[in-house]
Order: C-alpha cells, then sequence, then structure tokens
C-alpha cells in the first residue's frame, strides 16, 4: 500500500527499533511507495513511511531490494555528496563512501554480506542514517 510521506523531523530523528518477523508487511509497503515516488526517489527507510524499524529499500540498478537491520560492516574511500530526501526540504551535504560492505537480513531474514560501491552505496548510507536518527 503507498504510505504517506512522514516530514516530522522529531519522529525521523528517532532511532529506529530493529526489525522482526512481524514488519514483513513494511516491506510491501516501502516498494509500493517508492514506485509511487520513482521519479526523485532513489531509496526509503520505513521511518520515511511511519514505522520506526530498520528496513531500507533501494533501487540497485532497477531492482528494488529490501534491507531488514542494515548494517555497514567496512567503508572506503570517503567523500563529500550533496542529497536531498522526501522527507526534508532542500539539500544537505554528507560525508559518504565510495565502498561499503553492508551485513543485513532478506525478506526470508537470512543473513547476507554484500560489498556495493558508487550511487547503491551511497543510497544505502543516506537510508541506514535515517534508520539511525540522522537527518540528512
Amino acid at each position: 500500500m503507498i504510505k504517506p510521506i512522514m516530514k516530522d523531523p522529531i519522529f525521523l530523528g528517532q532511532k529506529s527499533a530493529p526489525a522482526t518477523v512481524q514488519d514483513l508487511p513494511v516491506a510491501q509497503d516501502l516498494r509500493d511507495t517508492l514506485e509511487a515516488h520513482r521519479d526523485g526517489c532513489v531509496g526509503m527507510a520505513a521511518n520515511m513511511i511511519g514505522v520506526a524499524r530498520q528496513i531500507i529499500i533501494l533501487d540497485d540498478n532497477g531492482s528494488a531490494t529490501v534491507m531488514f537491520n542494515p548494517e555497514i560492516v567496512k567503508c572506503s574511500g570517503a567523500y563529500e555528496a550533496e542529497e536531498g530526501c522526501l522527507s526534508l526540504p532542500g539539500t544537505r551535504r554528507a560525508k559518504r563512501y565510495r565502498s561499503i560492505k553492508v551485513q543485513y537480513q532478506n525478506e526470508r531474514f537470512e543473513t547476507r554480506i554484500k560489498t556495493y560501491t558508487g550511487f547503491p552505496a551511497q543510497i544505502i548510507q543516506h537510508e541506514i542514517d535515517h534508520c539511525n536518527g540522522i537527518l540528512v
């Protein structure tokens, strides 16, 4: 179901709780909401649709990837990026890494580890910031 975009900075500034199997329906809501905003959005965190759980989705080269409880375990190649967000007006600068290794759980709650580079890595870092209550 397409959900409204949360714009309350107090809610968005809170750290999200770990996701559990009971949060699986949130993945479909994130898919539907991302698709509805495809023209200006490449990733979302669950708190952007009002669910304070550690769940993100990103457009990974045309395929939607959902991650439960994502955590960056290694990063390299720091740079400064300028990013926008559906939840907040304008753009902001953020420190990002060109390459990241992420540990997460898929929709079967199996643990996965994958390395991302370039723009997908930047999207993941932005969405993990959302999970941690960091407004970017």
